[in-house]
């Protein structure tokens, strides 16, 4: 069981999955940070001084805090563009035409010179 999880394990497959994963998360801080602390402050300047993460809505002893849901929103719009635009750009790189196939060999001689003797002999029937 151990030797299968080690060749599971060192398949490219999950590695490349691994080193997704981390990145993607590394990424969504920095996506994070770029919302959180550029975007939002001049959405919230633009709309008057309004500092998103203060806006709440009181429900008996609940409160909900709407900024923060905002803010998320924000997040998930700014890094679907940005994985848009990537995965665009990979796909554009990948649709390189494919060469056109390359045209069949002239025939020999030998197999014109046959072509003609079977055209010969169907024309005599």
């Amino acid at each position: 069981m151990l030797k299968e999880f080690k060749a599971f394990v060192s398949r490219g497959n999950v590695i490349d999955l691994a080193v997704a994963v981390i990145l993607g998360a590394a990424f969504g801080a920095i996506i994070k940070s770029l919302v959180d602390d550029i975007i939002m402050p001049l959405v919230g300047i633009v709309l008057g001084g309004v500092d998103f993460t203060t806006l709440t809505f009181q429900v008996g002893n609940a409160t909900l805090t709407y900024g923060n849901f905002i803010q998320a929103i924000v997040n998930f719009l700014v890094i679907a563009f940005a994985l848009f635009l990537i995965i665009r750009s990979i796909n554009k790189t990948q649709k390189q035409e494919a060469p056109a196939p390359p045209a069949p060999p002239e025939p020999s001689a030998e197999e014109k010179l046959l072509a003609e003797i079977r055209d010969l002999l169907k024309a005599k029937k």
